[in-house]
This record gives C-alpha cells, structure tokens and sequence, in this order.
C-alpha cells in the first residue's frame, strides 16, 4: 500500500475509489490528511470517463475522527487543530476543513461511502459529503465535537440539516451521543446497512457509472440546487465563526484537559 494519504485508483468502468489512507492510525484527521482529501478531489474532477467516486478508508475504520495531536495543538497553543484561520473561505464557500465534506457534496458526480468501524466527529462530517453511505452492522458514528467543548465545523452542520429531523441533531450534538449503524440509518445518516459495505458500495456505483454521465452530472447539480435553496455559505460561515470562538478559551481548554486526562470536565 502506497503511503498516499488518501489514494486515487484509476477509473474502471466509470468508477474511482478515495481511499483515506492511515489504518494504523485508524484514518484520523490531520491538516496533511485533509490538504490529502482536496487534492483528491480536485484529482478526480480533472479526471475523464469518471461517472461515481467510493469514498472509504483503508483498514478497520473510516475515520476516528481528529488525531490526537489535534487537540494537544489547541491545549498548548489555543490554535486551531489545522494551524489556519478558519474564517478563511479557501475552496468557494467552504475553508480547508469543511471541504473534507463539501467538496465531496460539490463534486461533479455521485460519491458513495463505505463505512466500517468509526465515523467520529471529523469522520462523521466526511461521510455526509458522500450522496450515498453504506455502513456495516456496529459502525459506530458521532457527533463528537462537544466532548472536546466544540462545536462541528466540517460543513457537519450544513450537511446533516437535510438528513434528519432537527431534534436529533440538536440531542447529538449536545450530548456527543455514540449510535451505531441501526440508529444512523433510523435517524436518516445511512442510506444502507450492508454486511459488506465496500461490496455493496462497489455494486451501487458500477450501477450509477452505467447511466448517461452528462444526466448523472445535471442531476447532482440539480439536487444540490434544491437542497441549497438558501445558500451553503451562511451556515458554513457560521460553523467556523462560532467554532472560533470556542478554540483555545477556558471551557475548551478545560473540556480537552478532561478528555485526555480521562476525567470529568469541571467547568466554572
């Protein structure tokens, strides 16, 4: 296995793979990571013949959600875990971070995911670009970000909106709950619940690719047009104000002290 951190296979008949590419890690998130994933995408737009993405992660897991390293930066620093100004709209309405997710909602064909193990956090939010997700039985997900006194700020927000009632998504995002796939797929995260996701994600694409390609690339735009009726900055803008004011204050600092240290947070 290359040490790519998210590999680009050749397409074959219409079908590429993105392969998030640390299994030992268990696929974390790093600044390297996400840079990794836009060029990716971008990779991929650039590509001929490509009418469906698989979106997965190499080994037992999607993603863990931010490496750990990630929140030592913002304990020590009070820096964001990116090392970046995260009011800054690097990829249209989105800055590096969020294009983890968006960029994969804004692609110019279906992407299906194929989840095993974890979607946490950061994780959670990169799954939700994808059209389509398929997750084995016991994928465990989160809303995480509230364990570490934060906020979502990978276009989290502004993707699950359209997937499950507002309640839900409020209740998991306060309590950073941990649901498996049955749960995700009744809250409407997950599309499928298969024992072979990456086969079924395989399946399902082959059978995307063998559609006319200029109708498959007008219907995601036109999809993307109705559920965007309102715009996709706003909400993205909002996630990374707010978050930005959450990173590296007391309640955040003490909230990642807590979780380190595997003990309760004491706020004051």
């Amino acid at each position: 296995m290359t040490d790519r951190l998210v590999i680009v296979t050749q397409p074959e008949d219409g079908v590429v793979e993105a392969v998030l590419n640390r299994p030992d890690k268990l696929n974390a998130i790093t600044p390297e990571l996400m840079r990794a994933i836009a060029d990716a995408q971008a990779e991929i737009a650039a590509m001929e013949g490509v009418s469906c993405v698989v979106l997965r992660g190499e080994g037992r897991a999607f993603c863990a959600g931010l490496d750990k390293s990630g929140f030592e930066r913002m304990k020590s620093t009070g820096a964001g875990s990116l090392g970046m100004d995260i009011m800054d709209r690097t990829h249209g309405p989105a800055n590096v971070a969020q294009n983890a997710c968006w960029g994969w909602r804004m692609l110019n064909v279906p992407v299906v995911c194929a989840l095993q193990g974890f979607a946490l956090g950061g994780g959670f939010q990169i799954c939700l670009g994808a059209d389509i997700r398929i997750a084995a039985p016991g994928t465990r997900f989160s809303i995480m970000e509230m364990k570490w006194g934060l906020v979502p700020d990978m276009g989290g927000m502004a993707a699950m909106r359209h997937l499950a009632r507002g309640d839900v998504i409020r209740k998991l995002t306060y309590t950073a709950e941990v649901f498996e796939a049955d749960a995700a797929f009744d809250y409407g995260f997950v599309t499928e619940i298969a024992e072979d996701p990456l086969a079924r994600a395989r399946e399902l694409a082959r059978e995307i690719a063998g559609k006319s390609p200029s109708a498959l690339r007008s219907a995601k735009e036109l999809l993307n047009i109705a559920d965007e009726e309102g715009g996709a900055l706003e909400p993205l803008l909002a996630e990374s104000r707010l978050q930005k004011a959450l990173i590296g204050k007391p309640h955040q600092l003490e909230a990642i002290a807590a979780g380190m240290e595997g003990r309760p947070a004491k706020f004051a």
